[in-house]
């Protein structure tokens, strides 16, 4: 498995982990509280969240021919839910 890390600014951190999580909890296993999230995916893949007054970090495990795209469905849904905001999505990959 291949991890991926993003540490994203905003002060919203809390409500994008939290919105995240519900909207997958339909399809996958999902636990949250306001400060920390985990999704498992179907296929094994896993994203990690957790919200602090400034930042929100996110923790992203998916086999390496994987890895970009989960990255990508990530960041375009917390978009979504920061119209309002301009978010930077820097992934760091780890062997």
């Amino acid at each position: 498995m291949a991890i991926s890390t993003v540490t994203v600014a905003t002060k919203s951190a809390s409500r994008y982990l939290q919105q995240l999580c519900k909207h997958w909890s339909h399809k996958f296993e999902v636990e949250f509280t306001p400060q920390d999230g985990r999704i498992v995916f179907t296929d094994g893949r896993i994203v990690t969240l957790k919200a602090s007054d400034e930042v929100l970090d996110i923790t992203a495990e998916a086999p390496a021919e994987t890895q970009a795209q989960l990255e990508d469905v990530v960041a375009k849904h917390i978009i979504q839910f920061a119209f309002r905001e301009e978010l930077t999505f820097d992934w760091n990959r780890q062997a």
